[in-house]
Protein backbone atom coordinates (compact mmCIF):
# COMPACT_ATOMS: atom_id res chain seq x y z
CA UNK A 1 0.00 0.00 0.00
CA UNK A 2 1.48 3.62 -0.83
CA UNK A 3 2.07 6.36 1.83
CA UNK A 4 -1.34 8.00 0.19
CA UNK A 5 -3.38 5.72 0.74
CA UNK A 6 -2.12 4.93 4.27
CA UNK A 7 -3.09 8.39 5.01
CA UNK A 8 -6.65 7.86 3.22
CA UNK A 9 -7.17 4.86 4.94
CA UNK A 10 -6.19 5.89 8.64
CA UNK A 11 -7.43 3.80 11.67
CA UNK A 12 -10.53 5.93 12.27
CA UNK A 13 -11.61 5.15 8.74
CA UNK A 14 -10.61 1.49 9.11
CA UNK A 15 -12.67 1.07 12.81
CA UNK A 16 -15.81 2.76 11.23
CA UNK A 17 -15.52 0.36 8.10
CA UNK A 18 -15.50 -2.51 10.24
CA UNK A 19 -17.52 -1.79 13.24
CA UNK A 20 -19.66 0.66 11.74
CA UNK A 21 -22.26 2.76 14.37
CA UNK A 22 -25.71 2.65 14.18
CA UNK A 23 -25.69 0.69 11.88
CA UNK A 24 -29.42 -0.23 11.62
CA UNK A 25 -33.34 0.41 10.22
CA UNK A 26 -35.14 2.94 12.41
CA UNK A 27 -39.17 2.60 13.02
CA UNK A 28 -42.04 3.53 11.80
CA UNK A 29 -42.04 7.58 11.73
CA UNK A 30 -38.84 8.04 10.32
CA UNK A 31 -37.71 9.39 7.19
CA UNK A 32 -35.83 6.97 5.03
CA UNK A 33 -33.81 7.63 1.77
CA UNK A 34 -31.78 5.25 -0.63
CA UNK A 35 -28.61 6.37 -2.38
CA UNK A 36 -26.13 5.02 -4.80
CA UNK A 37 -22.79 5.68 -6.08
CA UNK A 38 -22.90 3.46 -9.92
CA UNK A 39 -19.15 4.08 -10.08
CA UNK A 40 -18.03 2.16 -6.61
CA UNK A 41 -20.68 0.09 -6.18
CA UNK A 42 -22.30 1.87 -2.60
CA UNK A 43 -25.44 1.35 -1.79
CA UNK A 44 -26.85 3.03 1.20
CA UNK A 45 -30.40 3.66 3.23
CA UNK A 46 -30.12 6.41 5.35
CA UNK A 47 -32.90 6.95 8.67
CA UNK A 48 -33.45 9.68 10.43
CA UNK A 49 -36.32 10.61 13.19
CA UNK A 50 -36.93 14.28 13.61
CA UNK A 51 -38.37 15.76 17.13
CA UNK A 52 -39.81 18.47 15.92
CA UNK A 53 -36.44 20.18 14.11
CA UNK A 54 -33.99 18.58 16.13
CA UNK A 55 -32.29 15.15 14.57
CA UNK A 56 -33.07 12.74 17.37
CA UNK A 57 -32.07 9.81 16.06
CA UNK A 58 -30.19 8.72 12.56
CA UNK A 59 -29.04 5.55 11.53
CA UNK A 60 -27.78 3.50 8.10
CA UNK A 61 -27.51 -0.01 6.16
CA UNK A 62 -26.18 -0.60 3.39
CA UNK A 63 -23.09 -1.67 1.76
CA UNK A 64 -19.84 -0.30 0.20
CA UNK A 65 -16.38 1.03 0.52
CA UNK A 66 -14.65 1.94 3.70
CA UNK A 67 -14.28 5.09 3.04
CA UNK A 68 -18.28 5.23 2.18
CA UNK A 69 -19.18 2.77 5.44
CA UNK A 70 -16.93 4.96 7.69
CA UNK A 71 -18.23 8.58 6.55
CA UNK A 72 -22.15 7.28 7.23
CA UNK A 73 -20.96 5.67 10.41
CA UNK A 74 -19.46 9.06 11.57
CA UNK A 75 -22.53 10.77 10.43
CA UNK A 76 -24.73 9.33 12.08
CA UNK A 77 -22.90 9.63 15.26
CA UNK A 78 -22.22 13.40 14.65
CA UNK A 79 -25.50 14.20 13.95
CA UNK A 80 -27.92 13.21 16.84
CA UNK A 81 -29.41 16.20 18.96
CA UNK A 82 -28.39 18.21 16.12
CA UNK A 83 -30.63 20.70 14.27
CA UNK A 84 -31.66 20.51 10.87
CA UNK A 85 -29.71 23.31 10.06
CA UNK A 86 -26.60 22.35 12.41
CA UNK A 87 -26.61 19.56 10.10
CA UNK A 88 -26.84 21.13 7.16
CA UNK A 89 -24.01 23.33 8.12
CA UNK A 90 -21.89 20.32 8.96
CA UNK A 91 -22.40 18.78 5.42
CA UNK A 92 -21.36 21.97 4.07
CA UNK A 93 -18.21 21.57 5.55
CA UNK A 94 -17.76 18.42 5.38
CA UNK A 95 -18.36 18.96 1.43
CA UNK A 96 -15.99 21.99 1.37
CA UNK A 97 -13.45 19.89 3.12
CA UNK A 98 -13.51 17.38 0.41
CA UNK A 99 -13.46 19.28 -2.23
CA UNK A 100 -10.55 21.37 -1.17
CA UNK A 101 -12.57 24.06 -0.05
CA UNK A 102 -11.82 24.48 3.68
CA UNK A 103 -8.25 24.47 5.65
CA UNK A 104 -8.57 21.19 7.35
CA UNK A 105 -5.97 22.40 10.40
CA UNK A 106 -8.00 25.53 10.52
CA UNK A 107 -11.32 23.61 11.27
CA UNK A 108 -10.39 20.78 13.35
CA UNK A 109 -12.02 21.86 15.96
CA UNK A 110 -15.26 22.08 14.42
CA UNK A 111 -15.35 19.27 12.09
CA UNK A 112 -13.87 16.90 15.12
CA UNK A 113 -14.11 12.85 13.72
CA UNK A 114 -14.59 14.35 10.09
CA UNK A 115 -11.14 15.50 9.99
CA UNK A 116 -10.28 11.75 9.11
CA UNK A 117 -11.49 12.64 5.75
CA UNK A 118 -9.11 15.17 5.18
CA UNK A 119 -6.84 12.87 2.65
CA UNK A 120 -10.33 12.25 0.74
CA UNK A 121 -9.96 15.10 -1.46
CA UNK A 122 -6.26 13.88 -2.92
CA UNK A 123 -8.44 11.43 -4.47
CA UNK A 124 -11.58 12.75 -6.32
CA UNK A 125 -13.15 9.42 -7.05
CA UNK A 126 -13.29 8.87 -3.32
CA UNK A 127 -15.10 12.37 -2.62
CA UNK A 128 -18.24 10.97 -4.06
CA UNK A 129 -18.17 7.87 -1.55
CA UNK A 130 -17.54 9.85 1.57
CA UNK A 131 -20.44 12.20 0.57
CA UNK A 132 -23.10 9.42 -0.48
CA UNK A 133 -24.72 9.22 2.91
CA UNK A 134 -24.94 13.25 3.35
CA UNK A 135 -26.69 14.04 -0.05
CA UNK A 136 -28.90 11.23 0.84
CA UNK A 137 -29.61 12.24 4.35
CA UNK A 138 -30.43 15.57 2.74
CA UNK A 139 -32.87 14.20 0.33
CA UNK A 140 -34.38 12.84 2.90
CA UNK A 141 -34.67 15.59 5.51
CA UNK A 142 -36.19 17.84 1.81
CA UNK A 143 -38.12 15.22 1.33
CA UNK A 144 -36.71 14.55 -2.03
CA UNK A 145 -38.99 11.14 -3.42
CA UNK A 146 -36.25 9.92 -5.69
CA UNK A 147 -33.21 8.06 -5.02
CA UNK A 148 -30.13 9.83 -4.50
CA UNK A 149 -27.07 9.04 -7.13
CA UNK A 150 -23.45 10.06 -7.14
CA UNK A 151 -23.55 10.35 -11.08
Amino acid sequence: MTAELRELYNDMILEHAKSPRNYRALGEGSLHRDGHNPLCGDQVTVYVQLDGDMVKDVSFQGQGCAVSKASASIMTQLLKGKTRAEAEELFTAFHDLLTGKLDADAEEERLGKLIAFKDVSKFPVRVKCATLAWHTLHAALHGEAKAVSTE
